[in-house]
């Protein structure tokens, strides 16, 4: 019942703000990407590729909002801002004469009504896995909130490797009330690596600087939004294979050691299994994989034990420690990570490590690190800031990798 009241209090709000601002989003075209990992890549990837067909497109993303040259920040921690602060940044875009805007979309914004009005004209999905089960409680709930973002849709971008393809390919169809009305059907467009789909690396073949199989597949879901769009294939190549990356997303640290830092902001168990395994690959067998990271306090507490057990396998080394606990104890967030840990065959002391003090994880990382090895940093990436209490305090892992290999060198 509380529940219910909230999510109509957060209906209303939405309602106000859409009212507030004018319902900005009609005259824009909305492109929304949701998915449990690699949104903020693919939203990113998206507005490059607008912008190399020299469209006016902004984006809002968990890396902050872009309006042109204007960079603003969303907020600590913020992926989907408040329906109003959405509003607002809709309604900016809009005055300025953009066309398009490129929005990711988490399930607590679509379950909360925060995109109320924004009108998507392509819905795409990354993929569905373990995560944010503490607010939805169940992965069905879960699942259908990230559904939400194809109502009404024109086009669906869908991850035919994913496990929600099923799921999600039936709710692009309305329903029997909604034909009646002449409600139409979006129209599915599919992409994957292992299965059949109308974009693949055979189908579609393409370069990217971006690393791992992940980042394939966050490539092939922006080349299926583009192509909706009409844009040439050309065009679409030569953008995905200029494309930066993104800030915090397997951003490589180099102060002329010899070894290699990553700082990544993988959080999930599947993300952090696709890290681990894509820097596997580019280590020969001598070489030894190092991973830093932690869990979110007052977050999904299952997925702790599931991060331990992937760390444990994928890594030679793994050192838990703090990422935003807030008000809960840190200790015992490690800990619950620790178990997963021994359940996969890890030791303390020889195959992981305790080190509530991110700062002090970071730096034994680093100093265990010999010539040829790969360190990478999870779980905040592009975020200045860690959550100890209510206290936001300023942090950067970047920061902190570099003032650490300095220490070494």
């Amino acid at each position: 019942m509380v529940r219910k009241l909230k999510n109509l209090c957060h209906f209303f709000q939405a309602l106000f703000s859409l009212f507030y601002f004018r319902y900005p989003a009609k005259d824009l075209k909305v492109i929304g990407v949701t998915g449990t990992d690699g949104k903020t890549t693919t939203v990113h990837l998206i507005n490059f590729i607008l912008k190399r067909a020299k469209k006016r497109s902004a984006f809002i993303s968990s890396v902050g909002a872009q309006i042109g040259d204007q960079e603003i920040e969303t907020g600590f921690h913020v992926t989907t801002p408040s329906s109003f602060s959405l509003q607002k940044l809709l309604k900016k875009i809009k005055d300025l004469n953009f066309e398009y805007v490129v929005l990711e979309a988490t399930s607590h914004g679509l379950d909360q009504h925060r995109l109320l009005g924004c009108h998507f004209f392509i819905g795409v999905v990354t993929n569905i896995t373990h995560e944010h089960l503490d607010y939805h409680q169940t992965f069905k709930k879960y699942l259908a909130a990230k559904a939400k973002l194809f109502r009404g849709v024109k086009f669906a971008v869908l991850n035919r490797d994913d496990e929600s393809f099923n799921y999600l390919s039936s709710k692009c169809k309305p329903s029997s009330r909604a034909q009646v009305e002449g409600a139409q059907s979006a129209k599915v467009i599919t992409y994957g690596i292992k299965n059949k789909a109308d974009f693949t690396p055979k189908t579609f073949p393409f370069k990217t600087s971006l690393p791992g199989e992940y980042n394939q597949s966050n490539c092939l879901a922006a080349i299926a939004a583009s192509k909706a769009l009409g844009f040439e294939d050309k065009l679409i190549r030569e953008a995905l294979r200029d494309f930066p990356g993104v800030p915090g997303r397997m951003e490589k640290i180099d102060e002329g050691q010899d070894f290699s830092v990553y700082v990544d902001f993988c959080h999930t168990p599947n993300a952090l299994l696709q890290t681990l395994e894509t820097s596997r690959r580019l280590l020969a067998k001598s070489q030894k994989l190092i991973v830093v990271f932690g869990s979110a306090g007052l977050r999904d507490r299952d997925k702790r034990p599931m991060m331990g057990k992937v760390a444990a396998k994928g890594a030679d080394l793994a050192i838990l420690t703090a990422e935003d606990p807030r008000t809960e104890d840190v200790n015992k967030i490690i800990k619950e990570i620790a178990k997963g840990c021994r359940k996969a065959g890890g030791i303390e002391g020889k195959t992981f490590f305790k080190v509530s003090d991110r700062k002090k994880a970071i730096k034994l990382a680093i100093e265990k690190a010999k010539k040829g090895d790969l360190v990478v940093i999870c779980g905040k990436g592009h975020e200045k800031s860690m959550c100890f209490e209510k206290t936001e305090s300023p942090w950067s892992d970047q920061e902190e990798v570099r003032k650490a290999l300095k220490e070494k060198r």
